[in-house]
């Protein structure tokens, strides 16, 4: 009882927070900025440009990572085209509206901002500090992240005064599903300084890319992660310790809950990098042990078998 009358006054202070850090946001988003050329930002931003319709910016710190970036679009829209999903004027409109770029000085001009790079929260923190001086004060600055704290992403923006909350109260998640073109489900999650405008307009922007949104609250792993990272991490431990096989553990995933790819396929397709980091947050932010990562998962990564994007992870391909 103690514990459920807490989490109803936490509730309540964080509602009137966020309407006492209230910010005005763009009434209608018309640039976007996408931080992070990879697979994730590749989709978000060729997602926006082809729902939406809005123009995007790609910033990556790489030329070669925006070059492989918008080698994948193209494949992507020709692809659509091939099988007839839409025809070449649209795939050559949604190209058009991508403008690929290697400084965050060219979101000078964004209503509102993604970022999609990896799990690494010091660079998140470095970005987000810097887009807080570069962006308009009204663009919202989302971040992609899975796992690390938005509460600790927005705290970043504030210069080192965290009474200054102009910047911090526009900072909310966008966490996309992989693989962003074909995936629904958006979470949407507010840190403790995020104004209740901007949770608002991050919704109503993720539903005119086409996604379904899940509003989550800042707790590690928010919704999807907390549930789908221990379910992998379970299936890696009866592998380990030989409950099962690979292909008996995935089967009768499949076919016993009629989920489209067993844990471990899914696993490889996610990244097991990515997944050791998200459990790594799991078990370091909430002290509980059965968020403890599988000893094959950190084997796996340190051998460099992350899955199917290094060729070769529980699976070869």
């Amino acid at each position: 009882m103690a514990s459920m009358m807490f989490s109803r006054q936490a509730l309540r202070l964080s509602s009137r927070v966020r309407r006492c850090y209230s910010t005005h946001p763009a009434a209608e988003v018309q640039t976007l900025g996408v931080v992070g050329a990879g697979q994730m930002g590749l989709g978000i931003a060729l997602v926006a440009a082809q729902k939406a319709g809005v123009q995007v910016t790609l910033v990556d710190s790489s030329q070669k990572s925006l070059d492989k970036g918008l080698y994948f679009a193209d494949k992507l829209l020709a692809k659509d085209v091939a099988k007839q999903r839409i025809t070449q004027e649209q795939a050559d409109a949604a190209r058009k509206l991508l403008t690929p770029s290697l400084s965050l000085d060219s979101l000078s001009n964004a209503d509102f901002v993604i970022e999609a790079v990896p799990e690494i929260p010091s660079l998140k923190f470095e970005i987000f500090a810097k887009l807080a001086e570069v962006c308009p004060k009204h663009a919202i600055l989302a971040t992609n992240t899975s796992s690390i704290s938005i509460t600790r992403i927005a705290a970043a923006t504030t210069g080192g005064n965290p009474n200054d909350t102009s910047n911090s109260s526009r900072v909310v998640s966008t966490h996309f599903m992989n693989p962003v073109p074909v995936q629904k489900g958006v979470e949407i999650i507010a840190g403790l300084q995020t104004s209740q405008e901007t949770l608002d307009a991050a919704v109503k922007f993720c539903q005119r890319m086409g996604k379904i949104t899940s509003v989550s609250a800042d707790s590690p792993g928010f919704l999807a992660n907390r549930i789908l990272m221990p379910y992998i991490n379970e299936a890696i431990i009866c592998l380990e310790t030989n409950v099962g096989d690979r292909d008996s553990i995935d089967a009768i995933m499949k076919n016993g809950t009629n989920v489209p790819m067993g844990p471990l396929q899914l696993a490889d397709f996610i990244g097991l990098d990515t997944c050791l980091a998200i459990m790594k947050v799991l078990h370091s932010e909430t002290g509980d042990s059965k968020y403890r990562p599988a000893v094959l998962l950190r084997n796996m990564v340190d051998a460099g078998w992350l899955g199917k994007k290094s060729g070769k992870g529980f699976y070869d391909y």
